[in-house]
């Protein structure tokens, strides 16, 4: 018997009896479903927050006061502010060759009011380079100017969120809206970057620095510098760069450093590290649910080879050797582990067409393959005593079977 014959041999063999060789199948297709959906989740998660995190900004370095510690006058020392002048120096090309732009912020709560409506937010005070660094692109309307910073104009790009509840019959472009008492004209609508783990980043209005100075927060200490790498292989350059600037115009060294950074490209890694072991992890233990489907396949193969002792006795007697009763048994229980494998696809398919919690499940490649090779594998590893037993079967003591 060649291997097509044992082939067609063990399928008709699962054909004969469709209940028990279904109710086999199905703890492998919960299996191999279970760990495909759950790797899926995993991605998703990681996909959300790393869209999340790059829709922060673009290759973004941001610039924070204080120490680490939180401390402010330790070792009396006197820490310097952030200032406008900082950001101005980190845009000289000449200190700073791998720095695109870099923007000032302030940032002021803010209760703006159309009529009977009102919203409260968050304003960001910053320069024009700031929409491009923090990937704030207008859908409607367009941005304001440099000759709006310089001059202070009460001008505003605002977020869908607050375009919905201020404007929600009226076109904002051209319209004001009055933010703690001072009048703003929309310049602009950005478009919807919708909600994430940081909040809704469609609640945001954008405005002049020198505007939100004069007329809502003062001149104090900036909030941020927000810094544009200009690519991102030379985010590491462009930090340096920024650390050589900043430790000159403050005149410190990394053990008295008044400021922070936060660079975007080593969040992105520990996140995707700390997400990728925890989908590792996830797979793990849905994997535990594939060896109870292969428990389940040493069980019915066991019933099986009791039921036809007497024509594997028959096959014996005629001929067939040791190799091709294995064979046969080691197919029938592979191809069960593999039917199941397959219809635990179709169910992780549909299962991950379905958002929870606000993720997209997105199914990974290596995660099929890897549960159909280990289906296989579990075919041929729970298969193996019974079809060894089959094999083993002495002819004479089998044709005596009833």
């Amino acid at each position: 018997m060649n291997l097509f014959e044992s082939f067609r041999s063990g399928v008709q063999a699962i054909l004969a009896n469709r209940l028990r060789s279904g109710l086999t199948m199905l703890g492998i297709m919960i299996g191999v479903a279970a760990v495909i959906v759950l790797v899926a989740f995993g991605q998703g998660a990681s996909n959300a927050v790393t869209g999340s995190i790059e829709g922060l900004g673009t290759n973004l370095i941001t610039v924070f006061p204080g120490t680490a510690g939180g401390a402010q006058s330790s070792d009396n020392l006197a820490l310097k502010d952030l200032t406008v002048e900082d950001a101005v120096a980190l845009n000289d090309p000449v200190l700073s060759p791998d720095i695109s732009a870099a923007a000032p912020t302030k940032r002021a709560r803010v209760t703006c009011t159309v009529g009977s409506l009102s919203h409260s937010t968050a304003m960001v005070g910053s320069w024009p380079a700031y929409f491009e660094i923090s990937n704030s692109a207008v859908a409607e309307g367009g941005y304001f100017t440099n000759s709006d910073e310089v001059d202070g104009r009460r001008v505003a790009v605002i977020g869908k969120t607050v375009a919905d509840d201020l404007f929600t019959d009226t076109d904002p472009i051209g319209n004001e809206m009055n933010c703690n008492g001072v009048p703003f004209t929309v310049l602009g609508v950005l478009v919807s970057k919708g909600a994430s783990g940081f909040g809704d980043q469609d609640d945001t209005i954008i405005a002049p620095l020198t505007t939100v100075r004069n007329h809502l927060t003062g001149n104090g200490s900036l909030d941020t510098i927000a810094v544009q790498a200009a690519s991102s292989q030379t985010q590491s350059q462009a930090q340096e760069q920024l650390i050589a600037v900043l430790d000159d115009r403050h005149d410190v060294v990394e053990a008295t450093r008044d400021y922070q950074i936060f660079n975007q490209a080593s969040l992105l890694t520990t996140v995707n590290q700390a997400v990728g072991i925890f989908t590792a992890l996830l797979g793990a233990v849905a994997a535990i649910s594939l060896l109870v489907g292969g428990i389940g396949i040493t069980n019915i193969m066991l019933v099986s080879v009791t039921e036809r002792t007497r024509e594997i006795g028959i096959r014996k007697a005629i001929g067939a050797s040791r190799r091709v009763i294995l064979l046969q048994f080691l197919i029938e229980s592979t191809v069960l582990s593999l039917i199941g494998a397959f219809f635990g696809l179709v169910l992780a398919f549909l299962v991950t067409r379905v958002a929870v919690a606000g993720i997209q499940p997105s199914i990974v490649p290596a995660s099929v393959l890897g549960a159909f090779a280990i289906s296989v594998g579990i075919g041929l590893f729970f298969g193996s005593y019974p079809a060894n037993r089959a094999a083993s079967l002495r002819p004479i003591e089998a044709l005596r079977h009833e």
